[in-house]
């Protein structure tokens, strides 16, 4: 995620612009500046944002925790904090926790992402035309708001403003969901003592399905540990709709072709919607 933000800003951002990455690998260092994604790294995280005007924390949720902590006695009057956890409450309150008045809290979290990982998997598109979501802390003003609005834009994405908690609770259905689904797909067909045979049969609709199951493993925990109680929901109202269209095979219910129909036309009607939206 980092790796592409650097991409989308080197590639729109107003000449003068610097964009510096706090690594503590070299062999990431090397593929950022070889990439082009960042102009400078630091392996020092207090020389990284000393002259920040803005700091885009990218990491796994609970990391954001740790880096506030970090930078919070190092960030210069005036700078901008943001992130892009997929999870807003616990992080709207590291932030006011932590970071000292004289700078402003912006929470982020684009609608973007792939299930591969790591600075070799950046791509600078990968914010275009895609949600996202921005939470000012209460305090920010107008000014530092409408600097990350800018920051979003130039990525090629855009802007919402949602409040935290309800960010959690529909974010929880439409990302930690998925992505629990498809990892529990993988865990129930992979230990089948006939998967290796099954597994030659596995085609586009099983790729498709168990595609969030290779994502981050650090990443999609942290997820699900900052936001259990809305994931819980959304597991248990799965798990009541599983159960009905279970019911409907048992009982050979000539309503389960009605219970299909339904849910493809609401996924078309989606669809059809998301096109017109854009």
């Amino acid at each position: 995620m980092g790796g592409s933000i650097g991409l989308a800003l080197k590639q729109s951002s107003q000449p003068g612009c610097e964009i510096v990455a706090y690594v503590r690998r070299p062999e990431v260092a090397s593929a950022a500046l070889s990439l082009e994604a960042v102009d400078k790294v630091e392996t020092n995280l207090k020389d990284a944002v000393k002259e920040a005007e803005i700091v885009v924390i990218a990491t796994p949720v609970l990391t954001v925790k740790e880096i506030l902590s970090q930078i919070a006695g190092h960030l210069p009057r005036g700078c901008v904090v943001t992130d892009t956890a997929s999870t807003k409450l616990d992080v709207m309150q590291w932030a006011e926790d932590l970071l000292p008045p004289t700078v402003n809290f912006i929470g982020g979290h684009p609608m973007a992402g792939k299930e591969t990982h790591g600075i070799q998997a950046a791509e600078a598109r990968l914010f275009q035309g895609c949600i996202y979501c921005l939470t000012p802390a209460k305090k920010a003003p107008t000014q530092a708001i409408d600097k990350v609005v800018n920051m979003v834009e130039q990525l090629g994405a855009t802007p919402l403003f949602i409040d935290a908690q309800e960010h959690d609770y529909l974010v929880a259905g439409i990302t930690s969901l998925p992505m629990l689904l498809s990892a529990a797909l993988v865990s129930a067909t992979t230990k089948e003592p006939s998967w290796d045979k099954m597994s030659k049969l596995a085609a586009s609709g099983s790729r498709d399905v168990t595609r969030l199951a290779s994502g981050n493993p650090e990443v999609n925990a942290h997820i699900c540990l900052t936001n259990a109680a809305a994931i819980l929901h959304w597991v248990d109202r799965f798990g009541s709709e599983l159960e009905t269209y279970r019911r409907l095979v048992t009982m050979g219910d000539k309503h389960l072709e009605e219970a299909l129909a339904e849910a493809s036309k609401a996924r078309k009607e989606w669809l059809s919607r998301t096109q017109q939206e854009k």
